[in-house]
């Protein structure tokens, strides 16, 4: 398996030594542009996810092939070597795989890989063009420093929890986390983010630098809206369920069949959605003429709302209003995803090849007219390219590789 030559990223080679989700997801969209991922994952069990299931892809849990569909999501376009760094002989091949990397990215406890000699100072000693990204739940500073970092425990501490969920003394009132690890996710994009411009500064300096990314710095950042209305007047954003602090309409609608989003934006919008409604009325009365007065009227003009809504159909409403040009949504579970037409012409589920199978997986959502995104390979077995990466990267011979294997240093799936 080498970099498909023409893409973007082909000529950058990245040691990674991340597992679960955040830092995973950033090396992996470095591999999907092209760059060469050396994926350093544990001899026993590799990395936690490929044990966190069901489903599973593989045929036996105990089966050496098994992967997890949780690890298959974020570590496509990888070779895996199955090292074990805590012995002196890993370290040292370790540090000789960092000495011809241009990117090391981990997520160990702060300080945690520096009795390998693999934190960032002894590193940049052996490669000062190195780029080192640490990815941890609270960053390298500050008092909660030496704490792991959890994304459900990140949500609830960063204030993401606190705007998420029903409103307060109302039934299923709880403070409620998102339905996917979101913190992680949008820590590894941020992490990409920083290593591009890693890599820009490089070019101009010839030097590398420490990139320190932090689970709850990322996810306070991203509270984007609601930490403004904060900063600006003082009042922490309460639970609204599915509404909108902001903006009025702007929530989940029942239907006679379902439910249905619909988010008037603006006032035009408002007045397009009462016009269908049968209450043109309401457009042009005072209390909902404008979005600001909408917003403090909302607990009587919703449940108006939700009495004219509940009369027709979700199909009904979404030919109706999308005639009208009301932006309007309907509600979709997985299977309906993947059958949407707009998902199958943009051609999010891909499909990889392994062994005599298909393994499936989610397009990158990156559409580059030149260097578009590559899916050259599945999530790769436990130690698939061991032998493979220490001869062809380090020039060990086959009697050195199999020493390594026989001590338990290395292991490999071949």
């Amino acid at each position: 398996m080498s970099n498909p030559p023409n893409s973007a990223l082909a000529h950058i080679k990245v040691l990674d030594l991340t597992r679960i989700l955040a830092g995973p997801w950033a090396t992996q969209t470095l591999a999907d542009l092209g760059a060469e991922v050396i994926k350093i994952e544990r001899p026993q069990g590799g990395d936690d996810t490929r044990a966190w299931g069901p489903p599973f892809v593989g045929p036996d849990p105990l089966d050496n092939t098994q992967q997890s569909a949780y690890f298959c999501t974020a570590n496509r376009n990888k070779k895996s070597v199955a090292l074990d760094f805590a012995t002196p002989e890993g370290a040292a091949l370790v540090q000789q795989l960092a000495m011809q990397s241009d990117i090391f990215i981990e997520n160990f406890k702060v300080g945690g890989l520096a009795q390998y000699g693999l934190d960032y100072n002894s590193l940049k000693k052996i490669n000062p063009k190195l780029i080192y990204c640490s990815v941890t739940g609270f960053g390298q500073t500050g008092p909660y420093a030496n704490l792991a970092g959890y994304d459900f425990i990140i949500q609830a501490m960063a204030g993401l929890m606190s705007v998420t969920g029903q409103p307060p003394g109302t039934p299923g009132d709880e403070p409620m986390k998102i339905g996917v690890a979101l913190t992680d996710i949008l820590t590894g994009l941020y992490a990409c983010i920083g290593i591009l411009t890693a890599l820009t500064h490089r070019e101009n300096s010839g030097q590398g630098q420490h990139i320190d990314m932090s689970l709850m710095d990322v996810t306070v950042a991203s509270m984007a809206n609601q930490a403004l209305n904060y900063l600006v007047s003082g009042q922490s954003p309460q639970r609204l369920g599915n509404a909108h602090p902001n903006i009025v309409p702007y929530q989940v609608f029942p239907t006679a069949n379902g439910h249905l989003i619909i988010t008037a934006g603006n006032d035009r919008q408002f007045s397009s959605l009462c016009t269908e409604l049968g209450q043109a009325e309401l457009a042009t009365d005072e209390k909902y003429l404008t979005n600001n007065q909408r917003i403090k009227h909302r607990e009587i003009l919703v449940p108006i709302l939700k009495n004219l809504t509940v009369k027709q159909t979700t199909e009904y409403w979404l030919t109706a209003l999308g005639k009208a040009s009301v932006p309007c949504g309907p509600i979709n579970d997985m299977e309906s995803v993947f059958s949407d037409p707009q998902v199958q012409a943009r051609g999010l589920e891909i499909n990889l090849p392994q062994g005599d199978n298909n393994l499936p997986g989610v397009a990158s959502p990156l559409r580059l007219s030149d260097t578009p995104p590559v899916y050259h390979s599945a999530p790769p077995k436990l130690g698939e390219h061991t032998v493979a990466v220490l001869s062809d990267r380090l020039g060990l011979s086959a009697d050195q590789t199999t020493t390594l294997i026989e001590n338990g240093i290395c292991k490999s799936d071949l």
